[in-house]
């Protein structure tokens, strides 16, 4: 590796150039831009304004963005546009195609220098739950009036979310006007940093000893018991994976639920995990299905996203699916 001189670099417009050398002697270049904060909204220009530097080089080169922090979202945005990067806290990525290479390390997924009274930089709570909900389960466009409506979160919440999807280029707003685009695949994996269906709600793991047929059964045959049934169970519906061997089921009185649906509290061997969640939005659009209400596919993905084993690749199953019939589950 070579760092070129920084009059080259700057007479280009650039904060560096690196040139790596690969054993059979192929070249590559590195046009590195270096920034004090990347937010993802800002990303766009930024490479932009890379790219069209490069027009001036007389050989191909590579953007590279570097700065003291990337946080998840735009590292996500740089790597689906094939862009390295690389910050202090060891998050790196370069991938080159000759000479090969393909470089990959994970560093900080918080930001270490954030100070008290910077804007609020997570999705956690029921509020922040509910305006990612609304934003997922709906078309755009829509106000920031109309998605306090929508939500039911409270309009400074409401407010805060938006402001913090916007900085995270999840959202795209008109100045003082309504939300025209959500990139809701990315804003539903961001979300699922922030809420997880075991280590956001209270929890239970029982054994329903006559299998998950017999538990859908006496599920069809509660109409008084508000419940969800997300996960596995509720994925197959869409994006068939494969069998189901746990079922993940929100209920709003786990003791009335684990009557009614004849389970046995277990340490291990659980084919039945029974969340009371304070998060009340998890019940609504739900989808009922030969008897059986089932979550909204938007919050079956996230709770998948952060589920155990196999989970992680049924949620990717499901959101190719959501991405493929969007008509058939937004509104």
């Amino acid at each position: 590796m070579v760092l070129r001189s920084g009059a080259v670099a700057a007479d280009h417009g650039l904060d560096a150039l690196v040139e790596l050398t690969g054993p059979d002697q192929a070249k590559a270049l590195l046009a590195v831009e270096a920034k004090s904060a990347a937010l993802t909204r800002d990303l766009t220009s930024m490479l932009e304004q890379v790219r069209s530097r490069l027009g001036r080089l007389s050989e191909p080169a590579e953007p590279m963005l570097v700065a003291p922090y990337l946080a998840p979202p735009a590292r996500a945005w740089l790597e689906e546009r094939g862009v390295s990067y690389a910050d202090i806290t060891g998050n790196i990525r370069i991938v080159l195609d000759r000479p090969a290479l393909y470089l990959l390390d994970r560093g900080a997924d918080r930001d270490p220098w954030r100070r008290p009274g910077r804007p609020r930089g997570d999705l956690r709570g029921p509020p922040a739950a509910r305006v990612v909900r609304a934003l997922a389960d709906f078309f755009p466009p829509v106000t920031v009036p109309e998605l306090v409506r929508r939500s039911g979160a409270s309009t400074g919440a409401t407010y805060r979310v938006v402001e913090y999807l916007e900085r995270e280029a999840l959202v795209d707003r008109t100045p003082r006007g309504p939300i025209t685009a959500v990139a809701w695949r990315r804003m539903l994996r961001r979300w699922s940093e922030d809420y997880g269906f075991q280590r956001s709600n209270t929890v239970g793991r029982y054994l329903q000893p006559r299998g998950l047929p017999v538990l859908l059964d006496r599920l069809a045959a509660a109409p008084d018991l508000q419940y969800a049934v997300t996960g596995s169970l509720a994925a197959r519906r869409l994006a068939p994976y494969a069998d189901s061997l746990l079922a993940l089921v929100y209920v709003d009185d786990a003791e009335a639920a684990v009557q009614h649906l004849d389970l046995r509290p277990v340490d291990s061997g659980a084919n039945v995990l029974l969340a009371a969640s304070d998060y009340d939005i998890v019940f609504e659009r739900r989808v009922t299905f030969d008897g059986v209400e089932y979550a909204a596919p938007s919050q079956t993905a996230v709770d998948l996203l952060t589920g155990p084993g196999r989970s992680p690749a049924e949620a990717e199953a499901l959101l190719d699916w959501m991405e493929a019939h969007e008509f058939d589950w937004r509104r």
